[in-house]
């Protein structure tokens, strides 16, 4: 993972032990045995239900310690269960929204990659091809990426796990796939096509300044919920649009032909295989036209 940090580029090291577990569960025949019941949904609805219970408030203190968070950035109470600390608030003026219309913003914290769609409204993510159509169930409304973007934002259980809207604009109402719900770590994608099989729900974006895009959130191993606050909507920039419970999720974006270009640095990173380190808010790309 790359870190932005004053126009320079830090190295970020993954978690070892986090990295030898999810090795051992995805490439080993036992592990894969277990992940048969790990990734069944009502294994994360238990999760969900015990993180939501009074139970769970001794976690919070060694989580905290753990992933060294910054509790000075949120706003902190004193929270009932895990999940209450896990979706708490961050202070506003921590995640400032940038206010340039034509610029694109990140919806939330988490480790983006950005990937070209071809003229199958395919892309490419460690040799292997992932379809837009497998994504969406819907073929359709994939042909409407073709020679588009693809954004995958993925977060990590330290991240803020709320999501803003990118743009002002209007939505249409939420399309639930049901499925599985694995790792969203890049060590699953080697042996599971995460984005066809977990659990996972789109809406298509109206926005003003980058034209229809569709967002899908995307459930992984052990998150009890997508929250999405609205099903139709009159939308603004930054206003947030939901939150993940519990654990570590993705949300993707589909972008049309000639409707935004990524930063340059994103751009490189993706190339080589890193992920970049982005923040709720802040700029990641430009729009092509002004749709005032």
């Amino acid at each position: 993972m790359i870190k932005r940090r004053n126009g320079e580029i830090v190295a970020k090291e993954q978690n070892s032990k986090q990295t030898r577990l999810l090795k051992k569960l995805y490439e080993t025949q036992d592990g894969r045995m277990l992940l048969k019941v790990l990734t069944m949904p009502i294994i994360s609805v238990m999760a969900g239900d015990l993180m939501n219970s009074v139970f769970s408030k001794p976690l919070i203190k060694p989580f905290i310690r753990k992933n060294n968070i910054d509790t000075s950035q949120y706003q902190m109470r004193n929270f009932r269960s895990y999940n209450q600390f896990f979706t708490r608030k961050i202070k506003p003026d921590k995640r400032p929204i940038d206010r340039d219309p034509m610029h694109l913003i990140s919806p939330c914290d988490s480790k983006l990659t950005v990937y070209e769609l071809n003229q199958n409204s395919m892309f490419h993510i460690k040799g292997s091809l992932y379809r837009v159509s497998d994504l969406l169930k819907n073929d359709f409304l994939a042909r409407r990426f073709v020679g588009g973007y693809c954004l995958i934002f993925r977060l990590e259980v330290d991240d803020y796990h709320r999501y803003c809207y990118i743009d002002d604009g209007t939505k249409t109402g939420n399309t639930f796939i049901k499925g599985e719900l694995h790792t969203v770590n890049p060590i699953a994608l080697g042996r599971y096509n995460i984005y066809k099989r977990n659990s996972r729900e789109y809406t298509v974006l109206h926005t003003r300044h980058f034209g229809d895009v569709v967002q899908v959130e995307v459930g992984a191993m052990l998150v009890g919920k997508i929250r999405n606050h609205h099903k139709e909507h009159s939308f603004l920039r930054g206003e947030e649009k939901g939150m993940f419970e519990f654990g570590g999720s993705t949300i993707v974006m589909l972008f049309e032909r000639d409707s935004i270009v990524p930063d340059g640095d994103i751009l490189k990173n993706s190339a080589e295989g890193f992920e970049t380190i982005v923040k709720y808010g802040e700029k990641i790309g430009c729009g092509v036209n002004e749709n005032d």
